[in-house]
Formats: C-alpha cells, sequence, structure tokens
C-alpha cells in the first residue's frame, strides 16, 4: 500500500495545520498512531505530526495562520497546534544525542531517516504526507502489514534508551500483533537482560502503559510472556496472570465489556495500588472487587451492596480465580439486588435506639432483609 485515506486526513482543522506548516516549503508528515491505526483499519484518537520545521519556526507559521500554539514540549521540540478545537502534536524531526533511561536528549535535523531511527518499533516509523502518500524510511511496512511488533535496530539499544519501552513492547503485541506469530526472540531476550533499568521508571509511567494494556482484546498472551520474562514481577510484585485468560474468556461469555481494573484484580500482587500509583477512586474500586470476589456473598447483595456493573466485575473474578464457569441466571439476581432498597430508616428506630445501638439494630435488620430476599416490607421488619 503506497497511500492511505481516512476522513481524519482531509478534516478542515486538519488541512488548516497541514497548511500553515507546508507555507514556506516545510516538510509535514503524518506519524506514529494516526498512520499505523489507519493502515490497520484501527480507530484514531490522536494526530502526530513530523516535521523539518524548527518550534520557533512552526508557533511562527502557526500564529501567522491564525492557529494557536501551545508549547507542550518545546524543550523536544513538540508544538501543540489547536484547530478548529482539535490538537495536533507538531514535533521537529530529532536523533538522540544521550538518554539516562527515562529522558532522551535530542538535537534537531531535517532528516526523517534520523527522526525514524530514534522511535521504538518499525510500526511506528512510518510516516504519511498530506495527500496519503506513505514515506517509510525503515522498511516497517512488512512488519505492520504482518502484525509483527520488532525494536528499531539493536532491541537492546532501544531499551535502554527508555526502559518503559519494554513494557509498550507488550502492550503494542498485546493490541496490535498477530497471536500465532508469537513473541520475537531477539525483543524477550533483551528485556530479560534489562530487567534492572526497570527499576528508574516513574511508578505512573508504568500505572499508564499498564492500563492501556490491560484494556487490549486479550492482554493473556502478553502478561503471560512478561512473567516470563520476569518483567511482570518487576511491574508488579507478587502478581500471577494464572486467571487472566480465564477471566477475559468468561468476559466474553458474559457478554461484558473489558474491565482493566476487573483483570487487574485477578493479577493480585502485593501492593498493586502502589506500584502502578492508582488513583484514590481506582484503588477503592479495585479493594471492592478483590473483597467481594473473595468473599462468600451472593449474587443478589453484591448488586445491593456494590450496584449491577461492579457486582459482575467481583463475580466474573471469583469465576476466574476459582475455575468456575459463568452462570448467566446470576445476572438477574445482581439486578434485582441493585435496584432493592432497603425500606428501614434511622429514624423509623428513633428513639428506642441511639447511637451504637441504632446501627446495630440497622445491620440486623438488613440481614434479615437480606436473608429474605428483599422481600420483607418495613412493617414486616419493624415488628420482628
Amino acid at each position: 500500500m503506497s497511500t492511505i485515506t481516512a476522513d481524519w486526513i482531509t478534516t478542515p482543522p486538519t488541512r488548516a495545520v497541514c497548511d500553515a506548516l507546508g507555507a514556506e516549503g516545510a516538510q509535514v508528515l503524518f506519524v506514529g498512531g494516526c498512520v499505523r491505526n489507519t493502515l490497520l483499519g484501527a480507530p484514531v484518537s490522536d494526530i502526530d505530526i513530523a516535521t523539518d520545521a524548527m518550534p520557533d519556526q512552526v508557533i511562527a507559521l502557526a500564529r501567522a495562520a491564525g492557529l494557536k500554539a501551545v508549547p507542550t514540549g518545546i524543550e523536544h521540540g513538540t508544538v501543540t497546534l489547536l484547530s478548529g478545537g482539535v490538537p495536533h502534536e507538531v514535533t521537529t524531526f530529532r536523533r538522540d544525542v544521550g538518554t539516562d533511561g527515562r529522558h532522551a536528549q535530542v538535537v534537531f535535523s531535517n532528516d526523517v531517516a534520523e527522526d525514524a531511527a530514534r522511535r521504538d518499533f518499525t510500526m511506528n516509523a512510518i510516516y504519511a504526507r498530506p495527500d496519503g502518500t506513505i514515506v517509510d524510511p525503515l522498511d516497517g511496512m512488512p512488519d505492520l502489514v504482518a502484525r509483527r511488533v520488532r525494536f528499531i535496530g539493536e532491541a537492546a539499544d532501544r531499551i535502554r534508551e527508555d526502559y518503559l519501552r519494554s513494557l509498550r513492547y507488550f502492550r503494542f503485541h498485546a493490541w496490535y500483533g498477530d497471536p500465532d506469530a508469537g513473541f520475537d526472540p531477539e525483543a524477550l531476550a533483551a528485556i530479560a537482560r534489562n530487567l534492572d533499568g526497570l527499576a528508574r521508571l516513574s511508578r505512573e509511567r508504568i500505572g499508564a502503559e499498564i492500563r492501556k494494556l490491560l484494556f487490549a482484546p486479550d492482554p493473556a498472551p502478553s502478561v503471560a510472556t512478561m512473567r516470563a520474562t520476569g518483567a511482570l514481577a518487576c511491574f508488579i510484585p507478587g502478581a500471577d496472570d494464572q486467571a487472566l485468560a480465564p477471566l477475559v474468556h468468561l468476559e466474553k461469555t458474559a457478554r461484558l465489556p473489558a474491565n482493566w481494573l476487573c483483570r487487574l484484580a485477578v493479577l493480585g500482587g502485593t501492593d498493586p495500588v502502589g506500584a502502578l500509583r492508582l488513583s484514590r477512586a481506582e484503588a477503592a474500586s479495585l479493594g471492592r472487587l478483590r473483597d467481594a470476589a473473595g468473599a462468600m456473598t451472593g449474587a443478589a447483595e453484591l448488586g445491593y451492596r456494590l450496584g449491577a456493573e461492579e457486582a459482575c466485575s467481583a463475580l466474573l473474578i471469583r469465576c476466574a480465580l476459582v475455575g468456575q464457569p459463568w452462570n448467566d441466571a446470576a445476572r438477574d439476581d445482581i439486578e434485582q439486588g441493585a435496584s432493592a432498597r432497603f425500606p428501614v430508616r434511622a429514624r423509623d428506630l428513633m428513639p428506642r435506639f441511639q447511637g451504637p445501638a441504632l446501627g446495630a439494630e440497622l445491620a440486623r435488620l438488613e440481614t434479615l432483609w437480606l436473608e429474605s430476599g428483599f422481600r420483607l416490607d418495613r412493617a414486616a421488619l419493624l415488628a420482628g
């Protein structure tokens, strides 16, 4: 394929950015996910552009065309241009001159081949001109067509430039790799030899990549291979992927969408909240899921206490961990519980009960109500 066609290329906001950057003859090339995903027939969410124009020139050209320019990463050559409310991330061609395994030192370039050589995988180093013509300086198209995730050049060199690429390798394989072709032995060997460098990564960066990995249609093969290389234990100490593949199968059986926290819950680990720097809301949800999955609470009560969505997730986790099939009747029980409302209020028991005694009596009546299958009404509960 020598050209690509896509709606995002021809929209007025994107055309305005291309026209502005090319007004004085600069090269304008789409690159990365927008090109890769278009070629694979996958959705495109972000538009990245590479150019030989220097950052200050990009800003001047944008302003001359009436576009807003935001220097989001100007020290690395990146300026975000807003056109029609759509962000376009524009980065000057560059090459690395040094790295500490997390951050690269770059110099700007006017050579697209140098820009391509500093990227991570061959499938991410394919460019396209504004007319859709493919520019493939590293011959990445054969790898993309074969859905082969392959590091550019020597895998170990690319990993030592940014150790997060070890995790990105597994994430890209889960999303774009051919599951029948397996993993690149050279890549796996390089990842296994460079595990010590993973300690340099921030937990926020690791957490962001793990989220994306676990959102993949089927992350189980990638996570299993992470474990085999030793990388999984580095990212989430104590994690065990044994129940992940069964969970993915159960999700399909139950016709439920992927939930990355549900998948994280079955991996376990000594401190996934700290290892991945989860938000408070994520940490609370993960805790509820793990606690509910490990309890003996019935489906209806799970629905009442957690709501339908989280209760289904907890029950899926439980089934995956103990090797049980999904029972569709459980969904009806969960829905019943989620819609049930405990009919007794604190004021119904006052002033006869006060303080701790009031809480204890409410809990006792709620237990009776749950054991009755939500059948006991307010009058029956108060009479008892």
